[in-house]
């Protein structure tokens, strides 16, 4: 397997995370079932966060060579959203939580990362 097909194959797994998390922010307002509150309260969170790790994985060859870099600019992005009340631009309800549940999300992100990166690895040999 060629480095451009693994490159053109990680481009796509990247951008279905990102359209997948999207889905589950648009989709949660009309979630009706068991954990309402902490579905809509929540999963907004988790999916942003893990979407935004994906998001800047395009950004830098070098950032996609230190996984580890990946996950503290994407985590520093979406707590200084949080801290800031959506960078004055967005409205945004601060809770607590919500920096933990981001914590979870670009966590998440990471490790599936580096879980599929070794079973490619080890597919391409």
């Amino acid at each position: 397997m060629s480095t451009s097909t693994i490159s053109n194959n990680q481009k796509a797994r990247n951008v279905l995370f990102i359209l997948l998390c999207v889905s589950v922010l648009l989709l949660k307002q009309i979630y009706n079932g068991p954990g309402l509150e902490i579905v809509k309260s929540y999963s907004g969170n988790l999916s942003i966060s893990f979407a935004v790790y994906f998001l800047i994985y395009f950004s830098s060859d070098h950032w996609k060579q230190n996984k580890f870099i990946t996950a503290i600019i994407s985590l520093t992005i979406v707590e200084l959203f949080e801290i800031t009340n959506g960078f004055g631009i967005m409205k945004n309800v601060f809770d607590i939580f919500d920096l933990f549940v981001n914590l979870i999300g670009v966590i998440s992100a990471l490790v599936l990362d580096k879980l599929l990166t070794v079973k490619n690895s080890k597919e391409a040999k």
